[in-house]
């Protein structure tokens, strides 16, 4: 996959995925009553060829590229030439993801016997799944990846407080974002489940070209075994979250070969595992 223009364009979601709703506000003993913003959670069932896979609770906003990346880590399809129509369509029960794929697809060939059995909540990836088998996914190994200087994570962490759109109205939405390796972000994608808001950036960067093995991906989340599965079935080299990892995330991490980085806090940060992609700014001098 080619690159894109680091010149061009940050591409941030729009501000919308968030409705407004009445609130009695309570401060300092004086009470006011104003309109506020809060985030829209809604079902999203996912149909493979007319059948249901899963119900996620999502953000109801950039659904194609929730559509193109949750099929791809979670193993539904192995391209994203697989994947060859996506219809959406607004219900009164929520919003209706009808994907047609090709015949070589695993999703062509779902078993309702293996399919979920839960609703996939805004905080859960592996919701409803029937098996260990199928809860722990091992990844094949990523590639070898660039390196990103300490600095560069630095710059990805500042630009992101301001490509929140959501957030900023809301207080109550995850982003993920990608950044080339100077530290310039060039998608971000957020919703309120943080696993949702990982599978649109994996479906945008697919459809921009975006070359995994050059840059990184952070997300405002902690670093579960879910989000590392996610990013090692997409190729994806350094991922960096603000808050801590699990235990099991860093021993997949280690395995797939990820640069796994947790507390990404400006002026600080942990890295877990493969710590050699992340290089000084300038080699140390010798004394």
């Amino acid at each position: 996959m080619g690159k894109p223009d680091a010149d061009a364009p940050v591409e941030a979601t729009a501000a919308t995925g968030f409705v407004t709703r009445r609130v009695d506000r309570w401060r300092q003993g004086n009470a006011t009553r104003e309109d506020d913003r809060v985030a829209e959670e809604m079902p999203i069932a996912m149909l493979y060829n007319g059948v249901s896979f899963a119900v996620m609770m999502a953000t109801p906003h950039d659904l194609g590229d929730f559509a193109l990346g949750f099929s791809l880590s979670e193993g539904l399809i192995d391209a994203p030439e697989q994947l060859l129509d996506v219809q959406v369509q607004t219900l009164l029960e929520g919003i209706e993801v009808a994907m047609q794929v090709a015949p070589g697809a695993h999703a062509a060939h779902l078993d309702r016997a293996h399919e979920r059995l839960l609703p996939g909540r805004s905080g859960c990836g592996i919701c409803g799944t029937r098996d260990l088998e199928r809860a722990i996914r091992q990844s094949p190994p990523v590639g070898a990846g660039g390196a990103l200087t300490h600095d560069a994570l630095e710059r990805v962490l500042a630009e992101l407080q301001m490509l929140q759109p959501m957030n900023a109205a809301t207080g109550a939405v995850h982003a993920a974002a990608w950044a080339d390796s100077n530290g310039s972000i060039l998608l971000v994608r957020e919703d309120v489940g943080r696993h949702n808001a990982l599978d649109k950036l994996i479906g945008a960067m697919c459809r921009a070209g975006v070359d995994p093995d050059a840059g990184m991906a952070l997300v405002t989340s902690r670093a579960s075994y879910e989000m590392v599965t996610k990013s090692a079935s997409a190729g994806i080299t350094i991922l960096a979250a603000i808050s801590a990892p699990t235990a099991m995330a860093i021993e997949l991490a280690r395995s797939a070969g990820i640069t796994l980085i947790g507390f990404a806090r400006p002026g600080s940060h942990n890295i877990y595992t493969h710590p050699d992609r992340l290089v000084p700014a300038h080699a140390p001098e010798l004394s």
